[in-house]
Parts: C-alpha cells; sequence; structure tokens
C-alpha cells in the first residue's frame, strides 16, 4: 500500500542544538480527494524551505511572533507544491503553490486560504519562489530599500552574505551604488560573495580579528549594517558604525542555539546614543499586505 512520509517534532529543544533525536519521520496513509471539505485543496509537496526562523519554532516559547512546533505535529513552513484535488474553486488539479502553511508531508490536506497559485514560472523552478522570487528577496529588500533607506555612496556591511538574504542585500545595495562588505564562514562563499558584486568580502572565521576586518575593509565607518548573525559580529559593527547609521536586525543566527551561558552578551550598545543610530527591528511577514507591496 503506498505511504505518506511525514516529519514530526518528537521533542522541543528551549536551548541547545537539535538532533536528530527531536524529529520523527514516519509513514502515514495517503490523504485522497474523498476526505476534502469545502474549500481544501490536496496538496504534493515539490520542495520545502528549512529557515532559520524555524529553530525559534522549536523553543517551545509563547513569546514570540510566530507559534511553536508542537510535539507529535507535522512540521510546517515555507514550500511549493502542486494540486492534485481541489474543492476550492480558484483551484485545480496542476496548478503549482506556494504558501507558508506546507506540512513537511510528501502529500497533505489543507484550507486553500494558506496558498498561492502561481500562475507562471516562465522557465525558472518552481524551487525559486523559496529564494529569489519569495520570501528571503522580500526580505532584503524591506531592510534594505524599505527600512534603512540607502544613499549612493554610503558603505553597507552584510553578515551571512551568502546566505539567502544576504547575497540579495549584496545585490540591491551594489545596484544602488553602496559600496558592498560581506562576511562568509569559507573561502568558497567569500568568493561568491565577491562574484555577486561586493567590493570587499572576508572569511570571518579565519581572520585573525573581526574589528580589525571591519575596520580595514570599511576605514571611515559604516553607514548601513544588515546583520543576520546578532553576537560578537554585531557588537563589533556597533563600535563601527558611522554617525546617524543604520541597522536592519533581520536575525541573530548565531545565538539561535546558544544555552543561557553560551550566549554572548553585547557590550557596545552605548554607540547607539553616541552615534545616533537606528536599529531596525522586523518581520517581513507584516509586510506582504501592506498598500506599497500588497
Amino acid at each position: 500500500m503506498t505511504t505518506n512520509t511525514v516529519v514530526t517534532i518528537n521533542k522541543l529543544v528551549p536551548s541547545g542544538a537539535p538532533t536528530l533525536e527531536n524529529f520523527k519521520v514516519a509513514a502515514a496513509p495517503v490523504p485522497t480527494k474523498d476526505a476534502l471539505k469545502d474549500g481544501e485543496i490536496l496538496v504534493r509537496t515539490l520542495y520545502l524551505s528549512c529557515d532559520p526562523y524555524m529553530r525559534g519554532r522549536l523553543s517551545g516559547r509563547t513569546d514570540s511572533y510566530v507559534a511553536s512546533f508542537e510535539a507529535g505535529k507535522p512540521i510546517d513552513g515555507l514550500g511549493v507544491g502542486v494540486v492534485e484535488a481541489s474543492s476550492h474553486a480558484d483551484y485545480k488539479e496542476g496548478d503549482i503553490v506556494t504558501g507558508g502553511a506546507f506540512k513537511w508531508e510528501t502529500r497533505f490536506i489543507a484550507s486553500a486560504k494558506g496558498f498561492t497559485k502561481i500562475p507562471s514560472t516562465n522557465g525558472m523552478s518552481p524551487a525559486s519562489f523559496l529564494g529569489v522570487l519569495g520570501m528571503p528577496s522580500f526580505t532584503a529588500y524591506v531592510g534594505t530599500i524599505t527600512l534603512c533607506k540607502p544613499k549612493q555612496g554610503e558603505t553597507i556591511l552584510v553578515s551571512a552574505a551568502s546566505g539567502a538574504v544576504g547575497q540579495m542585500v549584496v545585490q540591491l545595495a551594489k545596484a544602488r551604488g553602496l559600496r558592498v562588505i560581506g562576511a562568509a564562514g569559507s573561502d568558497d562563499k567569500v568568493q561568491y560573495v565577491k562574484d555577486l558584486g561586493a567590493d570587499v568580502a572576508f572569511n570571518y572565521k579565519t581572520v585573525k580579528s573581526l574589528g580589525s576586518a571591519i575596520k580595514d575593509a570599511a576605514p571611515n565607518g559604516i553607514d548601513i549594517y544588515f546583520d543576520n548573525v546578532g553576537g560578537e559580529f554585531l557588537d563589533v559593527a556597533l563600535k563601527n558604525m558611522r554617525p546617524n547609521g543604520r541597522i536592519a536586525e533581520c536575525g541573530m543566527i548565531s545565538q539561535y542555539n546558544a544555552t543561557a551561558e553560551e550566549a554572548y552578551h553585547i557590550q557596545n550598545l552605548a554607540y547607539v546614543v553616541m552615534k545616533k543610530l537606528t536599529i531596525y527591528g522586523f518581520i517581513v511577514s507584516e509586510y506582504y499586505t501592506t498598500p506599497a507591496y500588497g
């Protein structure tokens, strides 16, 4: 009998690094169109996106902008799939859909309200709607352009510059005439960032001093810092900001697995006052339906 592969949460992880024991892969009955209720669709998963924000959902905390996963239930997140059956007038068999309500299952049934139909891929892989045509690029745009309002000739520093969001920040900033400095965690990634157009890129894992690396790359200081990592990198960046600089706080992935003993404590926060800095914390999903983008 055909089975359905399902990935569920076996045990939540309040702190520390998750292990395979925190997840469970199991076989379940395949859902059929006979089980559809009004307004639902049966989706076959094509691509799933594993994003940094999902680490927070493993913690079990109740004070975040997005609900935690629940033990014993499937993981859900961004994905792309094909409709195999529908009881909703706007969706038909064969439609390619994307959205943030994808269960980590081979096939699943869900309300059509959580999905958007992709009208045409124009020759691009549907997976692009989880990357360059999806949330990461929009995150880069909101943080860099909407919030930090870059001016030609300014200098921007991008951490995790080879990542899904960071690589788009590099390109957006370069297209607007900024001097772009990118940091990444391997020599191959550094070369990739340079190939994207960064004026300077360095391997933060091999430099003798993070402070010296940033200072050498930007002797006159940083106008905009797009932060994806938090921790020590954010601390050093604060010290190297120019007066009236702007910081887009996209993520702090260096701290997501940290225990209370391992957590990095920021020491240079006083520069926010001394240099009249503006720090923008933002959740990109809140911009999806604003007038400027809806």
